[in-house]
């Protein structure tokens, strides 16, 4: 076999194995084998004496991590292709220069600390994943076990970060073993598999013994979940706000009861035109309306989506999330969720994780003046949208319960959502639009991920969904009940009130941290090349 078809395997067999470990309906136990191949690919390469071995290595582990996000993430071709092509390539530029930063690194430092170097980096990208412009957090390799949440119930101590660098340290440690030629018997090798072996059964036993931990509630709260099943292309932007609020009753009218504490509605569910005024909103008829049916309900919170926009009459821009319409006149809009309760103020909370490329465009201000929308006019979305810095919850008029007010997207953050849990939230509000993706992986990997924040914070969440998939899941991460998908139905059941805070609402991403200096501090020991050695 020639070396150039030796490496395009082992190029392949990582991609591939990464791509088929991913949820859902994936093997999941392949994630702790996938980096091995590339490994070995990497080792063959920086071997070889060739002057172009560098960039045969950038082709080759592009290729692997070009395969892993496609197999992963092709649905989003269902936005635009052009959105799905950018994503996939720009993530797998981002893997491969990190991956070649790690094999520069083992000439630099003893093979021990460049293995070091390749955890801690790995891990600081995947936080840089979630705090950038570029935030695209779909592949953190802590998200491969949202099916398998009996096996990271400890995740409510480490978050994701535990499950990324669970796989990073039992991928090295194969491909350790399987290099060493010390064991070069079949009979050695397992042998000293058994670490790994014991690596990955350990974490899993600890899991069941937490998950058997977790108390039953004492408190329960109950939700109506719509899910209103609109054409978000077509049918969605026809109608206007007051026919979606009839709609909303003749659905939930057969199924409120006095006991009912929340309604909950999907991402943008208010959507006529170019939404409410925000700063008028308390006078709209929308709002007048709202109370009116609420009136019916007094014990009844109801957490919608709504599109809200602002207008300035300015020469100037008033913010970097500002959208010119005409000379002087500029709108600012916002992806929101509302809490209307009868005889009460409303309470309003702004999309502050936000897709990119979709709803808002990278580095706008560094970029916008060099290309000027074109980010955003290819990326499918037709405006910039406002965030707010801190998580806001909504405080039922009538009990103790806080509702944390989660918008789609922002789901798969999880030290994001623990600032819900800080400000006193009791439970998970999550309303969502998932029908942009049709009949794909896409939603039913965002419900996944749901799971895992269910365990990071031991808070039950409450899911509305247009068109996807709208459930109730407990704090183990259990789905107690959900919907079928391309549905138009009515979701009604029970959630647990629960206060308090995990180690992880607590510190937050403390593994990631940690890595992000270890990272710093390994690559200033490279290029001083003090710990340089001989090998």
């Amino acid at each position: 076999m020639s070396k150039s078809l030796k490496h395009l395997i082992l190029s392949l067999s990582s991609g591939v194995a990464l791509g088929l470990s991913w949820p859902t309906g994936g093997w999941t136990v392949l994630i702790f084998i996938a980096l091995v191949p590339l490994l070995f690919l990497e080792n063959s390469i920086r071997m070889e004496t060739n002057k172009r071995s560098g960039l045969y290595l950038f082709g080759y582990s592009y290729l692997t991590f070009i395969t892993w996000n496609l197999i992963t993430t092709w649905w989003l071709y269902n936005s635009t292709v052009f959105g799905m092509l950018f994503a996939n390539l720009c993530n797998s530029l981002f893997y491969t220069l990190l991956f070649l930063i790690f094999s520069w690194s083992k000439k630099k430092l003893p093979l021990k600390s460049a293995h070091l170097f390749l955890i801690s980096s790995w891990l600081a990208f995947e936080k840089l994943h979630l705090i950038w412009d570029f935030s695209w957090t779909w592949l953190n390799l802590g998200n491969v076990f949202s099916e398998h949440i009996y096996w990271i119930q400890w995740y409510e101590h480490t978050g994701t970060f535990g499950g990324s660098l669970w796989v990073l340290v039992v991928n090295l440690w194969v491909f350790s073993i399987l290099k060493n030629p010390k064991f070069n018997t079949p009979i050695l090798r397992v042998r000293k598999l058994t670490g790994p072996l014991l690596l990955i059964a350990l974490p899993i036993a600890f899991s069941l013994y937490l998950y058997q931990q977790v108390e039953e509630p004492k408190r329960t709260i109950d939700v109506v979940l719509v899910q209103p099943n609109i054409d978000p292309y077509d049918e969605k932007y026809q109608l206007t706000n007051q026919k979606f609020l009839s709609l909303l009753v003749d659905q939930i009218e057969p199924h409120i009861t006095p006991e009912t504490s929340y309604i909950l509605t999907p991402e943008t569910y208010f959507a006529e035109g170019y939404g409410e005024e925000l700063h008028a909103f308390q006078n709209t008829l929308l709002h007048k309306s709202i109370q009116e049916i609420l009136s019916t309900f007094p014990n009844t919170q109801l957490i919608t989506g709504i599109q809200f926009y602002d207008t300035y009459i300015q020469e100037e821009a008033p913010s970097l999330t500002a959208n010119s319409v005409r000379p002087n006149l500029w709108v600012e809009y916002y992806n929101s969720a509302i809490s209307e309760f009868y005889n009460k103020m409303p309470e309003y909370y702004h999309k502050s994780k936000l897709v990119v490329g979709v709803e808002n465009m990278p580095f706008k201000s560094i970029l916008n003046p060099l290309l000027g929308d074109v980010m955003i006019d290819l990326g499918g979305t037709v405006s910039s949208r406002v965030t707010q810095g801190e998580r806001t919850v909504f405080k039922h008029a009538k009990n103790s319960e806080k509702a944390a007010p989660i918008i789609c997207y922002e789901s798969i953050f999880g030290e994001f959502v623990t600032g819900y849990i800080k400000n006193g939230a009791t439970f998970l509000a999550i309303i969502s639009n998932d029908a942009w993706w049709g009949e794909t992986p896409g939603h039913r990997q965002l419900l996944s991920y749901t799971r895992l924040r269910a365990i990071e914070t031991r808070r039950d969440i409450a899911r509305s969904a247009n068109t996807g998939i709208s459930a109730i899941i407990n704090a183990k991460g259990e789905i107690l009940q959900q919907t079928e998908y391309n549905t138009k139905t009515v979701l009604k059941g029970k959630l647990a009130s629960r206060s308090d805070l995990t180690f992880y609402v607590r510190f937050g991403d403390i593994i990631a941290r940690w890595a992000v200096f270890i990272s710093v501090l390994f690559l200033l020991l490279a290029l001083s090349g003090r710990l340089k050695t001989s090998r």
